[in-house]
């Protein structure tokens, strides 16, 4: 990864056009555009589609980015580079019903107008079951497929919901912040030098006390402290 001081100045030479730096920025930034994709792999989009879109949304965070909003490139990039990804999700995978599906809830849903209009009432499950030789399943399968899909980015229609989006209600345990805190983490830890690095595997990931972990450095566990000391300090930086 580049530092950030790099990072802005490759930016700024991108925004004016620089095309070789808008590449540099891309070959540099590669872990952290597979770190994101790799969240939606198995949505039915190929791998290499899901990178080109995550190259889009890199794209686009540069041309948005500006020094002054305070904060780190990666920061504003991660969510530039999920949107574009949810972005095609959202309007590319929309769901497809078959012709014969399609014709069959026309003719049922025109059965039950029919029923209404002569009988004052809606046929029951059962008896379109047994006038379209369906089980019954198959029957509220075919109505459902008629019917229109609600978008979850739509605003809702009732007073106190107006101004917010379906998505924004639902709960969800996506959340974006932890998910930036983590790409930063690991680009810290990446920047480590590798006794450091051995160090927060040790005793983060395999959870080992400091002095287990002095006896496997071979130091004191003074020094295992101290050397802690300093890293989380580089992380906080590396956090702000």
């Amino acid at each position: 990864m580049l530092d950030e001081s790099t990072t802005l100045a490759l930016i700024r030479r991108a925004k004016e056009g620089d095309n070789a730096a808008k590449e540099e920025l891309l070959v540099h930034n590669t872990s952290l555009l597979k770190s994101i994709l790799r969240r939606y792999l198995g949505k039915g989009v190929e791998y290499d589609d899901l990178y080109q879109l995550a190259c889009m949304g890199f794209l686009k965070a540069i041309a948005g980015f500006d020094e002054g909003f305070g904060v780190r490139f990666s920061t504003y990039a991660v969510p530039m580079i999920a949107g574009e990804i949810k972005r095609f999700l959202r309007d590319d995978g929309s769901v497809k019903v078959s012709r014969l599906m399609k014709k069959a809830a026309r003719d049922m849903n025109a059965y039950i107008e029919q029923c209404s209009a002569e009988r004052g009432e809606q046929p029951t499950v059962k008896e379109l079951a047994e006038v379209f030789h369906m089980e019954e399943g198959e029957v509220v399968f075919t109505l459902g497929s008629s019917r229109m899909p609600v978008s979850i980015y739509e605003q809702g229609d009732y007073k106190d919901e107006k101004g917010t989006t379906l998505a924004e209600r639902l709960p969800s345990d996506d959340d974006q912040d932890e998910m930036i805190e983590h790409m930063l983490l690991k680009q810290a830890i990446e920047k480590l030098p590798e006794r450091e690095k051995k160090i927060v595997f040790l005793r983060y990931f395999r959870d080992l006390t400091q002095s287990e972990v002095a006896r496997r450095i071979g130091v004191s566990q003074v020094q295992i402290s101290r050397i802690e000391s300093k890293i989380m300090g580089k992380f906080k930086e590396e956090l702000k």
